[in-house]
């Protein structure tokens, strides 16, 4: 079967169809690892979107289900440019997304597209399996584009937030860590390091998250514009200053704003893991994994300061303010996929700084 896939300026690319039978719609976006496909369709920061890896070959290892880094893929579709359909162990990609009905697109110009988002910026966008690949289906496709709502519209994060608080117990500090769509290896750092963990729901108030009597609160990474998870603004807003308060990526956007900091969204924003990352005191270059299609705009003064920023496009990458007990990274430390410069030495710090209540 061949698959379309059409974009909201009016282009469209023809390929093979793998995965379930059925359409999909999403901001498509592109990441740029060499591997940790089964990673990034489960990080739940891309809900909402269309997946394209720019790496040629996708699937040559199979799927091993302790990557994952949620309960199933959060991606909305997947495109790639050769599948290899006999990898090293049992389970394949398409067999993957077949198990959680989604649709991937194969035998495609990956480099072209690449290109186009570059330059235009991300942009909404089809996957449609179809039998024939007609002028008319074509059409479609890309009629279905245009019907996208613009991810800034949407509240992704109470798509993949969990349902109810549970608890991981630690003998360490007690952190309560507001899911926004939280990866796996993010909990898997904290319960090395015997935090007692509880995790609740992106809509708690910050009366409930205080009862719980906390060392910290860590806001998780998540999907979708800042501006949409307005009760994460307002938890810190009110707590900040009596707990101390910790973001990774979304949670990051979200502790900015909360402070009087802007964000903004990227013209095709950063997927990877080799964005390079300077540290403004000590001026060395880390190498971090990112996901993400907002950023937090630099500014001097006011109630944040900014520690590193991107060395390509000089977005903040960390934040800090020493007298409220704040500190927040955009970049994922728990590094999975991805470079581990960092992931020590953030966990090991926010537990560190874990104190309770001022």
């Amino acid at each position: 079967m061949k698959a379309i896939l059409g974009f909201e300026n009016g282009v469209a690319f023809v390929g093979q169809h793998f995965g379930a039978k059925h359409h999909a719609t999403g901001e498509l976006v592109f990441a740029t690892p060499y591997t940790g496909y089964v990673e990034a369709l489960t990080d739940p920061s891309y809900k909402g979107q269309i997946l394209l890896f720019t790496y040629p070959l996708v699937g040559n290892y199979g799927i091993n289900n302790d990557d994952c880094q949620s309960g199933g893929i959060k991606a909305e579709g997947f495109v790639i440019r050769e599948l290899c359909e006999h990898p090293t162990n049992d389970k394949t990609l398409d067999d993957f997304l077949k198990a959680h009905s989604i649709p991937g697109i194969w035998d495609i110009d990956t480099r072209m597209i690449t290109i186009m988002v570059r330059d235009q910026g991300a942009m909404r966008a089809s996957l449609v399996p179809s039998a024939r690949s007609s002028a008319a289906e074509i059409k479609k496709a890309i009629a279905l584009a245009r019907k996208t709502p613009n991810i800034s519209t949407l509240n992704l994060v109470s798509q993949v937030t969990c349902k109810d608080a549970y608890k991981i117990p630690g003998n360490g500090k007690r952190f309560v860590l507001m899911d926004f769509g939280v990866k796996r290896n993010t909990l898997n750092n904290l319960k090395r390091r015997d935090v007692d963990i509880i995790v609740v729901p992106a809509d708690t108030s910050a009366k409930k998250v205080a009862n719980y009597e906390p060392d910290a609160i860590l806001l998780s990474n998540g999907p979708g514009d800042p501006q949409c998870a307005k009760n994460g603004i307002n938890v810190v807003r009110e707590l900040a200053g009596q707990i101390p308060v910790f973001g990774i990526c979304l949670g990051h956007q979200l502790i900015a704003r909360a402070l009087g900091g802007e964000t903004f969204k990227l013209k095709f924003g950063h997927r990877g893991a080799n964005q390079p990352v300077i540290d403004l005191v000590s001026q060395r270059v880390y190498i971090t994994a990112q996901n993400h299609g907002y950023a937090v705009r630099y500014q001097e003064g006011g109630d944040m300061t900014v520690t590193q920023i991107n060395a390509n496009d000089r977005t903040v990458e960390a934040i800090e303010n020493e007298y409220l007990h704040v500190l927040s990274v955009q970049y994922h430390p728990e590094a999975s996929p991805g470079p581990h410069d960092l992931e020590k030495s953030f966990f090991d710090n926010i537990t560190g700084l874990a104190t309770g209540s001022l």
